[in-house]
This record gives structure tokens, sequence and C-alpha cells, in this order.
């Protein structure tokens, strides 16, 4: 009888690369249903600006790179990369950082590590610029994606910090490169 085989382990890691432009409205998509389960913690009112923002996806490609992930054919995971631009163009960032914003892993795709290799992706192209800084934003709500910056070595800078509602606080991390 012959042995069994291991399954081919390069099908279980998730493909990181830039987004195709027939891709935007997918991944508009892909970042809704990533983010809806925040949904019940923020005012209907608020989310609906919210959601809005998220899914302008096309509304950011001129200053940003949409980088997703796919795994076994499908798109499970997106990051919007700010490259060294302007600071009003990714957050408020000095001068020198890139920045990331809305890291989204399909709830189907969680637990894969899919999240930590677009982390790894943005780090890789922050340093292939001469980047210093890389920073992000992030809220109390979304503890699992905290977890993971923090692990990552990602340090609180408030300073950075923004307030959208008078009870919501978007707190800001860096990562020295």
């Amino acid at each position: 009888m012959p042995e069994p085989t291991a399954p081919d382990s390069s099908e279980d890691r998730p493909r990181i690369r830039d987004a195709r432009a027939e891709e935007i409205d997918q991944v508009a998509l892909l970042i809704r249903d990533a983010y809806q389960e925040y949904q019940a913690s923020i005012p209907p009112e608020v989310w609906e600006g919210y959601a809005r923002d998220i899914m302008d996806v096309r509304g950011r490609l001129d200053v940003t790179e949409l980088i997703v992930a796919e795994h076994r054919g499908s798109l499970v995971g997106a990051v919007t990369f700010y490259p060294n631009t302007a600071p009003t163009e990714q957050g408020g960032w000095p001068s020198g950082w890139t920045g990331i914003r809305l890291l989204a892993v399909h709830p189907d795709g969680r637990g894969l590590g899919i999240g930590r290799s677009l982390m790894d992706e943005c780090l890789r192209r922050s340093r292939q610029l001469g980047a210093h800084t890389l920073g992000l934003h992030t809220t109390e709500l979304m503890a699992v994606a905290r977890g993971m910056y923090e692990r990552m070595g990602f340090i609180r800078v408030p300073e950075y910090d923004f307030h959208p509602g008078p009870t919501m606080v978007v707190m800001a991390y860096r990562l020295e490169l």
C-alpha cells in the first residue's frame, strides 16, 4: 500500500499580489463583509457613512496600492497600502512613513494567516521604499487585529489618534522599520 502523501502546503498559503482592475468591486464587497461584524457596535448613521467610505476603493487608488490575498482561487483578504506620500493622503503620518488602512480578511478566510501575510507584504514594500516607519489606525472594537499588530511590534502613538465621534477613539500605532 502506498504511503499517504502530505497535502500540498503551497495550496494552503495565500497568494499575495496587487489587485487587478476588474477585481476592485469585489474587493469593496470583501472589505464590507470583513468589517460587517462591527456594525452592531456603531450607531446606524455613523455605520452608513463608514461603510460608504471603506467601500470606496476606487477613490483611494490614485494614492495607494491595493494588495489582495487569494486563497484557492478566491479573494479572501485585502489591505490598502499608502507609499510614502503627502501626510494628508495617508492619515496624517509624518514624512518618511508609509501607512496602511483597511486590513480586511473575509470571515471565511480567518485563521489562515492571511492578515499577517498581508501585513508582511506591507512591511516588505515599506522597506523597499526606504521608509523608516509604518503607521496604522485601529479601534478598541478590532481586538484581534490590534493583538496581531502588537505581537508584530507595533506601539501606540496617541499623538496621531483621531476622534470621529464623541465616544470613539481611532488609535494610532507605528512600527519602526
